[in-house]
């Protein structure tokens, strides 16, 4: 059993990190030990051996909550390497690069539970109040994209360190083996483009007047006389498509579907429709999975979301457990408390709408922690890795085989810690002028 050892500040907040690092990730179990006299976070091995971390964040803050505040955000981050790392550049996001190696001791500069507690809570949202135009927020503000790490998943590199660093003072350890995992989602905003012969016209209208592009405006008129006639499917309606995919590479895909909401960007559809009732239907008999994608404002109320959840299960026949926020609008801690007072198993909400990459610096599934009433949560967050808007809306010059390459590059570095790609891939995302030249990304990734 490995003994550990830490001050008896800021408890709830170090056990928490010890028990994703400890047993989630490697799923090895301690002991945890208080120790007013302490001043680092010591871990001591059945062999005798010892490792040490400095603790040079938390023993700052002796009062709870203390800690949460916009000045105590990492002013720099180090890249630094020693013989433990798996990458030449390993960013500290808080301690320093002193390293001391002896027989039966190790001791590291690096605070990576810190660190990793930094990541995982997202606190750092709840300190910097800067938002984008939907209350978001942005990639921009984060400490990761300032500092040039957002492409990489550091959690799990202080997780492969730690382990070699283990390794080293007991070759005996065995640790918990994870298989890379694609998961493949769908947020369902527009199941069909041409809901009645009424819509439609305000884009050709837009062909001819905003983008004076006479041929497009003959283009959707054709794709929607097609439609309305029987001639065509809806250019929304891939579902099938999308299906097939999954299955050609041996998995099923997330379906998440929106219930009745309240603002502008909600109600594109209703889930009493008769094409929704078909469509889930279809969904079940080929085995891939249905959850909720609450509407714009349920995000941060909990009436709002357990007024969706309970329209969905009746509605859809469903048990609603997982999904995804609408807009990918979330707020530290408050939506996931709501997911876990609803009773839900995981969100993937965690990624920026204008940012690929790895916001939660995490390619592993993992309890999640209410920084306010310090708990650990039954709620785990999948952190979505890739969503094909942050390319196509927030980077519209970019190049396909650019995007196609973040992309590769992203599911690499996943592949290397055998974590879980979260991918967002909107069924609406295809045959469109705006993503006629990114939808054949989906498969070029995938097949």
């Amino acid at each position: 059993m490995i003994k550990i050892t830490i001050p008896n500040n800021n408890v709830k907040e170090r056990k928490y990190i010890l028990d994703i690092i400890f047993l989630e990730f490697l799923n090895l179990s301690y002991e945890l030990f208080e120790n007013s006299e302490c001043k680092n976070w010591q871990i001591e091995l059945k062999n005798g051996t010892k490792l040490v971390f400095e603790d040079v964040f938390f023993n700052k803050y002796q009062n709870d909550l203390e800690y949460l505040k916009l000045e105590n955000l990492p002013c720099s981050v180090n890249f630094i390497e020693n013989q433990y790392t798996v990458e030449n550049n390993i960013p500290v996001i808080y301690g320093t690069d002193n390293l001391e190696i002896f027989e039966n001791e190790l001791r590291c500069g690096i605070d990576i539970f810190a660190s990793s507690f930094f990541m995982l809570t997202r606190w750092e949202e709840y300190v910097n109040k800067n938002r984008d135009n939907h209350n978001r927020f942005p990639a921009y503000e984060s400490s990761a994209f300032k500092n040039n790490f957002l492409d990489r998943p550091i959690v799990n590199e202080y997780v492969e360190m730690l382990k070699n660093m283990l390794l080293y003072l007991d070759s005996n350890f065995k640790f918990q083996i994870s298989n890379y995992q694609l998961m493949l989602t769908h947020d369902v905003d527009v199941p069909v483009k041409y809901t009645s012969y009424k819509t439609g016209f305000k884009e050709i209208a837009g062909d001819i007047i905003k983008r004076q592009n006479i041929k497009l405006a003959l283009l959707n008129t054709w794709q929607k006389f097609k439609v309305h006639m029987g001639l065509a499917k809806d250019p929304f309606d891939t579902f099938d498509y999308l299906m097939t995919i999954s299955e050609k590479i041996g998995v099923k895909s997330y379906f998440f579907f929106m219930g009745k909401g309240n603002t502008k960007f909600d109600n594109m559809y209703d889930s009493e429709d008769d094409f929704i009732k078909e469509l889930i239907q279809k969904i079940k008999k080929r085995g891939h999975h249905i959850g909720i994608h609450p509407t714009y404002n349920a995000y941060n109320s909990g009436i709002q979301f357990a007024k969706e959840k309970n329209e969905l299960e009746k509605n859809l026949n469903v048990d609603i457990t997982f999904g995804r926020e609408h807009f990918l609008r979330f707020e530290v801690p408050t939506t996931w408390q709501i997911w876990e007072d609803n009773g839900m198993k995981w969100d993937s909400t965690c990624s920026y709408a204008d940012k690929e990459g790895f916001r939660c610096g995490v390619c592993y599934e993992y309890s999640v922690f209410n920084i306010l009433t310090r708990q650990k949560l039954k709620l785990k967050e999948k952190p979505l890795i890739v969503m094909e808007g942050s390319f196509a809306t927030y980077q519209p010059n970019i190049k396909s085989e650019e995007m196609e390459n973040k992309i590769k590059h992203l599911m690499g570095k996943v592949k290397k810690y055998n974590g879980e790609f979260v991918f967002l891939w909107h069924n609406s995302s295809f045959n469109t002028p705006m993503w006629e030249r990114y939808q054949k990304i989906y498969e070029e990734v995938l097949l």
